[in-house]
């Protein structure tokens, strides 16, 4: 099908969406195709007849210290083992080998700020701050194993004190800049963190919300944090503990420049993400560097045709979440590609700020939550169609699966009919893409993230016959271990047996999302079958919400439940009774909402 350049909106674009509407499926552009990194079928069969083999052949592509001697240990499922005896370092494959190469000085990120601020962090510079802010945290105690939190909002400092965590084979354990300080202190007490990087502000639409004050309430609780650095963020001055804290600046000011990068285990601990569950405490996600960083590496290279010469890759998350751990931290970086990290939402400080930072970055590769897209379609094409958008020739959506006429407008608007879009399917628990397009190969159907990628035996499955469904609805499940895997819950064995393995045994993992199969073998993922809600691509339990709500001194009972929302899939919606015979009002309605917030 030949590209439509032609901006249009109104009526014309509704036209246009119902014509697209009438084809089923859409095949990669001639010229994509025939420049795809993979663009031959036959890599399916290949993987398939030799899984093992197919993911060694990934991990070859980064540099190790010492090669595995065995590249996948099942020996006592569901504890699987990736690349045992081989070490490497994340922050190595991340960063030094890119300078080596003479790589220093491209570009790690485009970073833009809220209010228009401009930064461009090369390899080089990361290089430069990473072993800084390593050896910092050696020179306050922070050894291999240690826990370390991070509570910083969308700037390049999150990325260095990632990797520098990595370097020295800390454990980093990252909180959601929007999260509430009861959070921070919740995950850090159950991790027990040795230290916390956090920010002296973060600024909320162009505002400057103090971030150390509220943090330092809690810390009284936190005895086994030592050291606590701030990056000082917004213009803010923020108070400080002698003896405890020290500005970001000044530590890596006072540092050693050289930090060489410890050799670590291939299932050396990298970090540990909370994401919901169905009960009110959140599931601390194990993910360990050698398969983990394979699995990133692999499907950031495959599933966004990477071309790190010629490329401006931009995952529009945050890196509080995993999509920000896996798309802007460790698979581009692991590739050496260029990266773009804007620090604001989508509408500030206006409607088409997206699309003016794909133009003037030129953004090739563009990567966000349906929930976005809706929301792009619900304020009009005439933002997108004030900006050349010529640059980009892939799109990728994530976190929730996309409504077909959703699709057709990212399809038409943002990539007008000659762009890709690879609708991936994976969560925080893989680590990495399970399901999606090779943009190079495959037909995609609006809606259906296709088909599992090579090395990747995913099934939908009936829950009472425990068959797998062909052309039919059941439970979707993963039927062969894969590298990026999660190795447990942190300190919680028996959840993490209950939670994924227990239904149908230690050798398949239950993903928690209801799918449907199609005749043609298209994976279409419908949603959760748990107490978890996806809102704007971000999982949240319905007891976690609960807790928060009646731990509030007013309210005696609470339930809540998932409401259909057409801007952000699901939307939370409590139903609330008081203490004693206390009358609800909107005052009381906000003072709740404030207090869980």
């Amino acid at each position: 099908m030949e590209a439509s350049t032609k901006a249009v909106t109104g009526e014309e674009l509704e036209r246009e969406l119902e014509r697209l509407q009438e084809i089923e499926t859409f095949d990669p552009p001639d010229e994509f195709r025939a420049n795809a990194l993979l663009n031959d079928p036959s890599v399916y069969e290949e993987a398939e007849k030799d899984p093992e083999g197919w993911w060694e052949r990934q991990a070859e592509d980064l540099h190790w210290f010492e090669k595995w001697d065995r590249v996948l240990d099942d020996s006592d499922p569901p504890y699987y083992k990736w690349f045992t005896g081989g070490k490497l370092n994340a922050s190595y494959n991340c960063v030094d080998r890119h300078v080596e190469a003479g790589n220093g000085e491209r570009v790690a990120f485009h970073w833009r700020g809220e209010e228009g601020e401009e930064r461009d962090v090369t390899y080089a510079d990361l290089h430069r701050d990473v072993q800084k802010l390593a050896n910092a945290f050696r020179e306050r105690g922070i050894e291999q194993g240690d826990v370390v939190g991070i509570f910083l909002p969308m700037i390049p400092e999150v990325a260095v004190a990632m990797l520098a965590c990595a370097r020295i084979g800390a454990v980093h354990n990252v909180v959601f800049g929007g999260f509430s300080v009861e959070s921070v202190k919740e995950r850090m007490e159950v991790s027990d963190a040795k230290a916390l990087i956090i920010a002296s502000a973060a600024r909320r639409k162009g505002k400057p919300s103090p971030v150390k004050p509220d943090v330092d309430e809690v810390l009284d609780d936190l005895p086994k944090i030592e050291t606590v650095i701030v990056v000082r963020n917004a213009d803010q001055d923020a108070p400080m503990t002698d003896g405890r804290d020290v500005w970001y600046h000044d530590a890596l000011e006072q540092a050693d420049d050289e930090c060489p990068a410890e050799p670590l285990d291939a299932e050396h601990p990298l970090y540990i993400l909370y994401s919901s569950g169905s009960t009110a405490s959140p599931k601390g996600i194990l993910h360990t560097t050698g398969g983990y960083l394979t699995g990133t590496a692999s499907t950031t290279k495959y599933v966004f045709d990477l071309k790190p010469d010629e490329d401006v890759f931009w995952c529009a998350a945050d890196v509080g979440w995993v999509t920000g751990h896996s798309y802007i931290i460790y698979g581009p970086l692991a590739n050496g590609i260029t990266s773009v990290m804007y620090e604001g939402p989508p509408d500030y400080p206006d409607k088409d700020v997206h699309w003016e930072i794909c133009e003037r970055y030129g953004v090739t590769i563009y990567y966000f939550a349906p929930t976005a897209i809706r929301s792009f379609m619900k304020w009009g094409a005439e933002y997108p169609n004030k900006h050349d958008l010529s640059s980009l020739r892939l799109l990728g959506t994530v976190g929730e699966p996309i409504n077909p006429k959703a699709w057709l407008w990212y399809h038409k608007v943002i990539g007008g009919e000659r762009c890709p879009i690879v609708d991936t399917w994976w969560q925080t628990e893989t680590g990495h893409i399970l399901i999606s397009p090779l943009p190079g190969i495959t037909s995609t159907k609006p809606g259906s993230a296709t088909h599992p990628l090579p090395g990747v035996d995913a099934a939908v499955i009936d829950e009472s016959s425990e068959e797998e469904v062909e052309g039919g609805q059941g439970l979707l499940v993963l039927r062969r271990p894969w590298p990026g895997m999660l190795r447990t819950l942190y300190r919680d064995e028996e959840r993490f047996k209950e939670t994924y393995f227990e239904k149908f045994g230690p050798e398949t993992y239950l993903v928690g999302d209801a799918a449907r199969k199609d005749e043609d073998g298209y994976f279409w993922v419908i949603g959760r079958i748990d107490d978890v809600l996806n809102v704007s691509g971000h999982r949240m339990s319905t007891a976690e919400i609960e807790s928060a709500i009646v731990s509030h001194a007013k309210v005696a009972e609470s339930a809540v439940i998932g409401q259909y929302d057409e801007d952000t899939g699901q939307s939370v919606c409590a139903f609330v009774t008081l203490e004693g015979d206390r009358e609800g009002s909107d005052e009381m309605v906000d003072e709740i909402r404030e207090h869980v917030a």
